[in-house]
């Protein structure tokens, strides 16, 4: 049972903000339905204005509420930089808004930065026809069926306006690059950037150790799990590997902070969660290290890993993860993966001589 604890008991109302430290407010904006409804916005007071961090997605009613917001809660103060964590949609769908409007700068990572220039203006259906998707769907084991599910799944949702929220919008053209270890002086704040990977390329977490807080976007979340998954865009990628490896590196972080995650609520119990998200994922791999002792796809380890039916889109992401984790445990010498005469991909355990305790994927073992 986790043993986090939570300051706060819900959410600030929308289009208002709540103070967690003087120089630090925190809303929320809505994602449109569906298990994942909100997103937690911050502000960061500086001497002249204000620093947004992350945006929201690009719907109406999230810009409605960011013009009440700036109207409301600003005391008069301009809007003077805007930073975004990562690359998704929900975290970058109004920055260039934002930016043009008040004419600033958008802080990102380099990684980040140039994988939303790459993926704006793509969205649901804009790659359904794409060899390279329908390849690496197939060749992981999905049924023709369930790629034409899919296939239709994105075209209805292309003629679905509100779909447009999970598209990536233009860019803003330039912006200043953040590093890992970079200080941000902000108001009466110094923030260090703290960079991680597995979910998105190169997230930009924002660590300020004096108020004890740290606004970790999708990095470290108190309920849910972040996707880590390989995607037909990167179909040889190893993001797990990446997600582990900052995971392991954040147990370093104070463990007196209060964490300002992207979704759920804040709270405190930062190297306790870590410790769980590598627990969680660890276990995933030794189950899946375990069904596959005889050859499987990664279509077939769905039901493994996922105790639910899945939709046609569903599977889509928890086949990324499952590919994640079996990529993964190959890179460890834990499964081969071979390409049979039907073009799909299997994985299968190779026999070490070690028990399970053994060959633990313990988050030290990943530096190798």
């Amino acid at each position: 049972m986790s043993t986090l604890s939570y300051p706060y008991d819900d959410h600030p109302p929308p289009g208002t903000t709540r103070e967690i430290v003087p120089g630090v407010r925190w809303l929320t904006m809505p994602m449109g339905g569906g298990s994942l409804n909100h997103i937690n916005l911050y502000l960061l007071e500086d001497v002249d204005g204000w620093w947004v961090v992350d945006t929201g997605l690009n719907l109406e009613e999230v810009t409605a509420l960011w013009d009440e917001i700036f109207r409301t809660e600003l005391g008069g103060k301009p809007v003077i930089a805007v930073l975004c964590t990562h690359f998704h949609p929900d975290h970058i769908g109004q920055a260039r808004r934002i930016s043009d409007r008040f004419r600033v700068p958008l802080y990102m990572t380099h990684g980040e930065y140039y994988q939303a220039r790459a993926f704006s203006g793509s969205g649901p259906g804009s790659d359904s026809n794409a060899w390279q998707s329908e390849r690496f769907f197939r060749r992981a084991g999905m049924a023709d069926e369930t790629l034409t599910a899919l296939r239709d799944g994105w075209k209805a949702r292309a003629k679905n306006p509100k779909s447009d929220a999970m598209v990536i919008p233009p860019m803003p053209e330039g912006y200043v690059r953040l590093r890992d270890g970079d200080e941000l002086p902000i108001g009466r704040h110094q923030w260090r950037v703290v960079v991680g990977a597995g979910h998105s390329p190169e997230h930009a977490c924002l660590l300020c150790s004096e108020a004890k807080l740290i606004l970790s976007g999708d990095q470290i979340l108190p309920i849910i799990t972040s996707n880590v998954s390989v995607h037909a865009s990167e179909p040889e990628a190893n993001p797990l590997k990446d997600w582990m490896e900052s995971l392991d590196r954040l147990l370093d972080l104070p463990s007196d902070l209060l964490v300002l995650p992207a979704h759920n609520l804040p709270f405190y119990g930062v190297r306790t969660r870590l410790r769980e998200l590598i627990s969680h994922h660890e276990e995933r791999m030794r189950t899946l290290a375990d069904f596959c002792r005889e050859p499987r796809t990664a279509y077939e380890m769905l039901p493994v890993l996922f105790n639910r039916k899945l939709d046609a889109r569903q599977a889509m992401m928890a086949m990324g993860e499952a590919i994640a984790h079996a990529h993964l445990l190959t890179h460890q010498n834990r499964l081969e993966r071979r390409l049979g005469e039907d073009d799909r991909y299997r994985f299968q355990t190779i026999a070490t001589g070690l028990n399970d305790s053994d060959a633990s994927l313990t988050a030290e073992t990943l530096h190798e």
